[in-house]
């Protein structure tokens, strides 16, 4: 099924364990250069970087991309992209995918994959994928975001920690032999433009403060977001000075 959708990448200096990180140099090109051209491999219609800093602007127009300018208060790349959407006026029932501006790695396929999957669920506010863990160590990695899902595949939690909790097996290996499997969320969402400006209008959630992941909100005020196992492996973003060199040399 060919679904028409749009790609707008968040971008901001401010990132709190890497500073600076879209402008960051990746085998000859920004970090977000990256990031944008694996978005125009997609068949999505239109490509928007949205931004609240110069410096992105003046570098992401060089490289060509189209690029709107956003507020600096903005306390999630969804909340970015929400203005991003109202300044491009699309119209409410638009299919509108959120690429974070630091998945350099992203496939072409999954963007197109969540943009689907949003639009064969008319009931789901928004739509993301995952992808299975069956590393103990990426399991209580707190930089690795899991989440558990319902029979139906919409989410029911997302956290940082361990989840679900292996009390019953006594330990991660013991419930990796007996069959329990986690999964890993991947950062990427499809929403409606009219579903992603209601998440724009809610203020953060306490849940959302607390673990620092802004799917959260979706939950927290009642929205249901529907779930896939991505079509290809998505290999994790950049979110720490160490994933940047593991990134700089899969592009090398």
């Amino acid at each position: 099924m060919n679904v028409a959708y749009h790609i707008v990448i968040p971008a901001r200096m401010a990132a709190e364990r890497l500073p600076g990180k879209p402008l960051a140099e990746v085998a000859g090109r920004s970090l977000l250069e990256h990031v944008w051209r694996q978005a125009l491999k997609s068949a999505a219609q239109t490509v928007v970087i949205a931004t609240d800093d110069e410096r992105i602007r003046i570098v992401a127009r060089e490289f060509g991309a189209q690029v709107v300018m956003t507020s600096l208060q903005h306390p999630s790349g969804s909340d970015r992209s929400a203005e991003c959407v109202t300044s491009m006026g699309w119209p409410p029932e638009t299919v509108i995918v959120n690429l974070q501006g630091d998945e350099p790695l992203m496939p072409p396929e999954c963007l197109d994959q969540v943009a689907r999957l949003l639009a064969s669920d008319e009931s789901a506010q928004a739509a993301s994928l995952y992808w299975p863990l069956d590393n103990s160590s990426d399991i209580r990695d707190p930089n690795v975001v899991k989440l558990v899902t319902a029979p139906d595949g919409t989410a029911l939690l997302f956290s940082r920690s361990v989840i679900p909790y292996p009390r019953a097996w006594g330990s991660l290996a013991s419930a990796l032999e007996a069959g329990v499997r986690w999964k890993r969320h991947i950062g990427l969402y499809a929403y409606r433009a009219a579903s992603l400006q209601a998440f724009s209008q809610h203020p953060p959630t306490l849940l959302e403060q607390a673990e620092k992941l802004e799917q959260l909100r979706i939950l927290e005020t009642g929205g249901r977001m529907v779930m896939a196992e991505a079509c290809l492996f998505v290999p994790p973003g950049v979110d720490t000075p160490e994933d940047l060199e593991r990134v700089r040399r899969l592009i090398k």
